[in-house]
């Protein structure tokens, strides 16, 4: 209801922003033409003159520029958030949004300039384009509220809305409504079933009657949409009531959140005709998981590529400096508990999982994991490479099997798993990466609490632009050797 409205008018205004930009671009020619013109600062290159003729002409030769400044706007507003919520943000955060994009966009700029070698393209032409665009944006943004709220002053767009059920969730839904006058929803009024509650007013509203008075009020009042914010024990009495609904030919909607969840999200899906409920606490679009799958398969293959020689070298010098194989293969946890052979470049002597027991009374690392600096069991080799964590360079192999991605939370032991606390476990539900919060912040330095927590705060927060924010941090971490031991 609400969510399909919204995501029509942001298409609406993606469309209309998109017009305000070109609009920006072809009134910016005529400003800087007359400009140049009136303060002797020459001519403008493909400017041949003041004219529809001329802008066409200026158009065709810049078209590069134009065909990366547009959608690099849509996109870079995208990612501010511009185009959510956007009915209900301030003045303020309206232009700010729009200030960033607009930073982000005049910077990205530069890319077709030299790719295009646009050594001609004037610096005074981009700067009032840049201007003219946020100050159109602004202005247009601004209108396009204006004008929503006045469609909805005069009534029109407005769906009534019939409330069943008066406890507290019902109360909270009563509320979201009433401070988001702007989606266009009116109450009409409230149900409830019991008796002594007919007449009484509930945050302002008042009660019509009971689920079997449904059908009388259908008639007597306009009535564009009955939802039910119900308690669970209720789902067994409202089906006459969604029956007679469906009879009348009035849509219904019922609330999801039957249960107190604190992390979940949830949501209505259908498999093969049956209508299921979700409860997850990951989410994320099918296409994000993809580009997401397929930036580990290009950047591990690419990689494995480019550092082959060192990786041969390093083969060689272990095999060379101490006794044992080349690599060190361990049964590490994967996406939700399932064993997978995690692959790192051997560090410690032959037989050091053995001694780890007669170590761990020197432990220095709170939980279930095992660190201590100065490990008698690493190789002098080993101590370089974990140092500077070429060690985990074999874990390519297991990144572009599908074992682990680049990015996400590092794999336990399952002797570890085993010790978790129940909120840690969630750590779990996503898959396991080379890197995350906890290697870009410290590592070692970082209790082990502290440390699920930030797994848990990615997972929370996940995105592919936070992913590609840890994979550059991650740089300058391995570069100066940040946390590791």
């Amino acid at each position: 209801m609400v969510r399909e409205k919204q995501a029509f008018l942001r298409n609406v205004v993606v469309i209309v922003d998109a017009a305000v930009i070109v609009l920006a671009f072809a009134i910016s020619y005529f400003i800087s033409y007359h400009l140049r013109q009136a303060y002797g600062l020459g001519e403008m290159a493909f400017a041949i003159a003041p004219n529809l003729k001329g802008f066409a002409y200026f158009t065709r030769m810049n078209f590069a520029l134009i065909a990366f400044y547009l959608p690099m706007w849509i996109i870079t507003l995208a990612s501010q958030g511009a185009y959510k919520d956007f009915r209900t943000k301030t003045f303020f955060n309206i232009f700010f949004n729009i200030l960033v994009a607009g930073g982000l966009t005049v910077f990205a700029l530069g890319t077709p300039i030299f790719l295009f070698k646009m050594i001609l393209t004037s610096r005074l032409f981009i700067g009032v384009m840049w201007g003219l665009t946020i100050i159109f944006l602004v202005l247009e943004r601004q209108l396009v509220n204006l004008l929503l709220d006045y469609i909805h002053e005069l009534g029109y767009n407005q769906v009534n809305l019939l409330i069943v059920g008066t406890g507290r969730r019902a109360r909270d839904f009563i509320n979201v409504v009433k401070s988001h006058a702007n989606w266009g929803l009116r109450i009409v009024g409230l149900i409830d079933d019991e008796h002594d509650m007919f007449g009484k007013e509930i945050e302002g509203y008042r009660v019509l009657g009971r689920l079997q008075d449904i059908p009388f009020i259908l008639h007597r009042k306009v009535i564009d949409r009955v939802i039910f914010v119900v308690p669970r024990l209720w789902l067994n009495r409202i089906d006459e009531a969604i029956l007679a609904c469906e009879r009348e030919g009035i849509p219904t909607s019922i609330s999801m959140d039957l249960y107190d969840l604190r992390i979940a999200k949830v949501r209505q899906t259908d498999f093969s005709g049956f209508p299921l409920l979700e409860f997850e606490t990951f989410t994320a679009k099918e296409w994000q998981l993809f580009v997401k799958r397929a930036v580990d398969i290009v950047l591990s293959l690419a990689m494995m590529l480019v550092l082959s020689p060192l990786l041969l070298f390093l083969m060689i010098a272990l095999k060379l400096t101490s006794r044992g194989p080349v690599f060190f293969t361990q049964q590490r946890c994967g996406l939700n508990g399932r064993a997978f052979t995690l692959y790192k470049f051997r560090s410690m002597y032959v037989g050091a999982e053995m001694k780890r027991r007669e170590l761990e009374k020197n432990n220095e690392m709170d939980g279930p994991v095992f660190k201590i600096k100065r490990d008698p069991r690493i190789t002098p080799l080993g101590r370089i490479i974990r140092k500077l964590s070429l060690d985990e360079l074999p874990q390519l192999f297991n990144v572009l099997k599908g074992d682990m991605s680049f990015v996400g939370p590092r794999p336990p032991l399952a002797i570890e798993v085993d010790l978790y606390k129940m909120w840690q476990r969630r750590r779990l539900s996503l898959k396991p990466g080379l890197t995350c919060i906890w290697q870009v912040s410290g590592r070692n330095k970082i209790g082990f609490e502290k440390w699920m927590e930030m797994d848990l705060e990615y997972i929370d927060n996940w995105s592919l632009w936070l992913d590609f924010k840890i994979i550059v941090k991650t740089v300058f971490v391995v570069m100066f050797g940040y946390g590791a031991s």
